[in-house]
């Protein structure tokens, strides 16, 4: 499967890029991927650590004539998000990647690609390898879990790293240099219901929402994509308008970190009420369809009619449920007044579950402004507190404030301008970087971030360029040899 993928330039990279997609690397479930990079290291002589989090360090001495400059930090993160089609069948705990070549991209098929951030991953391990590249000394640090909840690099204790300069390679343009990122903040909402025994004289139906495209929370929020629970929650506020509605289950979403693309309900409807339903559920259906027509040409809403459950959700907490759904701000929240064209606050109503008397929905909610984090955070507390919902926030991380005056970014502005004659973008993006988390136990590290061209992250249409690596490993190595002396 991968064998198309190794023959791709650079070598050393696609190579590396093709070993680590066959390790299964679920964020939460990084065993088998730890010790494959332990083993990596060890095979190469290099002094290799694992800290008390399961973050893997692997350090390699400056090339000859390169041992007075400044040592460099190479991080990346090991964990992928786990995103299929419903129709792919997948298993991220025990298979490898399946890839294939379309044109100038890889991609998976039916799943994610685990590009992000693997071919920094892939990238750091080809330096590692290498005999011919000059270099600084190098500490190479893959940290754990970036994607739900980046508690590889909240774990990562001051002094195991001696570097000055830390360059993340976990963008996706490879046009810019970022220099600073949004923190996060989980929101989580919990409930319970009381379930009434469905009627015999009662209908019920399958709803799916699909096609919709997906993507990255933070990267994607602003390009107007339909999320598949918010477009669940007024499909059924229309019906519940027209006709006696009964939700029985409701399962939308998936991880926080990306915009849900698929949701799936039951519901139950007097008998008598057949007709109204497929009337009123067509003329909804077209409405969302004909809304969403520029961002989401895919979408699909379709039902099937099915067995009647034997429970279904109370009215009032029914009504209850879509409202808070209704007023819970998704998408943009605020643009941001120090850059241009940054979305500086937004939330992502992720996952929804409503089953056998339980409600869960998950959000998170990001923002380079701690403020404004903390004001949508608070604001979505109270709309879910509202119907009744025990709210808790979790997993809060912090930014990262953009320094233009930095050195190393003077070194790689220079340089790509040398490489590619056009300026770089310098930006500030609204994912969210390690950087500002390692930060705050290396506060006097130099940070960028910078990467290779990767479209659709965190969804099943993840695929990366293949002429952006061959551009990132020029502009990679250009840069380590013109690391500042120390």
């Amino acid at each position: 499967m991968s064998k198309e993928i190794r023959v791709l330039e650079p070598i050393a990279v696609w190579n590396k890029f093709a070993d680590l997609n066959e390790v299964p690397r679920p964020s939460k479930k990084e065993e088998k991927v730890i010790q494959f990079m332990v083993d990596f290291g060890k095979s190469l002589g290099l002094e290799t650590i694992v800290d008390t989090v399961g973050n893997v360090i692997i350090k390699k001495p400056a090339s000859t004539g390169m041992e007075n400059r400044k040592v460099v930090i190479l991080q990346s993160h090991l964990d992928m998000v786990h995103q299929k089609n419903a129709d792919t069948v997948f298993d991220f705990d025990t298979q490898g990647i399946q890839m294939f070549v379309e044109g100038d991209w890889v991609k998976a098929k039916g799943t994610t690609l685990g590009a992000d951030n693997g071919m920094g991953v892939a990238t750091i391990m080809a330096l590692l390898e290498s005999t011919n590249i000059p270099h600084p000394a190098l500490e190479a640090l893959f940290t754990i879990d970036e994607e739900t909840g980046m508690t590889g690099a909240m774990g990562l204790q001051g002094g195991l790293l001696r570097g000055e300069i830390l360059l993340n390679l976990d963008t996706e343009e490879d046009d810019e240099i970022d220099i600073g990122c949004a923190g996060g903040i989980d929101v989580t909402a919990k409930g319970s219901y009381t379930e009434i025994t469905t009627s015999s004289d009662a209908l019920a139906y399958e709803i799916k929402i699909k096609g919709l495209s997906g993507g990255h929370s933070g990267m994607d929020i602003h390009k107007g994509l339909g999320n598949a629970n918010k477009l669940m929650n007024s499909l059924l506020c229309g019906a519940q308008q027209e006709l006696s509605l009964h939700i029985s289950e409701i399962d939308g979403g998936g991880l926080r970190n990306a915009i849900p693309r698929e949701s799936k309900g039951t519901v139950v409807v007097n008998a008598a009420d057949a007709e109204t339903f497929k009337d009123v559920f067509e003329t909804l259906s077209k409405k969302l369809i004909e809304e969403y027509a520029a961002t989401e040409p895919n979408l699909q809403v379709v039902y099937t009619a099915i067995d009647v459950p034997v429970k279904m959700m109370d009215a009032d907490a029914q009504g209850k449920l879509l409202e808070s759904l209704k007023k819970a701000h998704n998408g943009v929240y605020a643009m941001s007044e120090a850059m241009d064209d940054l979305v500086e606050t937004s939330n992502n109503i992720a996952r929804v579950t409503v089953k056998e008397g339980t409600v869960k929905i998950s959000c998170l909610t990001r923002s380079s402004v701690e403020e404004g984090k903390m004001e949508l955070a608070n604001r979505l507390k109270d709309a879910f507190e509202a119907a009744g919902y025990e709210v808790t926030f979790s997993g809060s991380y912090p930014g990262w404030n953009p320094n233009p005056d930095s050195g190393i970014l003077k070194v790689l502005e220079a340089k790509y301008e040398e490489l590619f004659k056009a300026k770089a973008n310098v930006v500030a993006c609204h994912a969210g970087l390690e950087c500002g988390i390692l930060g705050q136990n290396y506060p006097d590290v130099d940070m960028i971030s910078y990467g290779p061209t990767i479209r659709g992250a965190h969804s099943p249409d993840e695929r990366v360029s293949i002429s952006s690596v061959q551009k990132f490993w020029r502009y990679t190595l250009e840069i380590l040899k013109n690391i500042p002396k120390a």
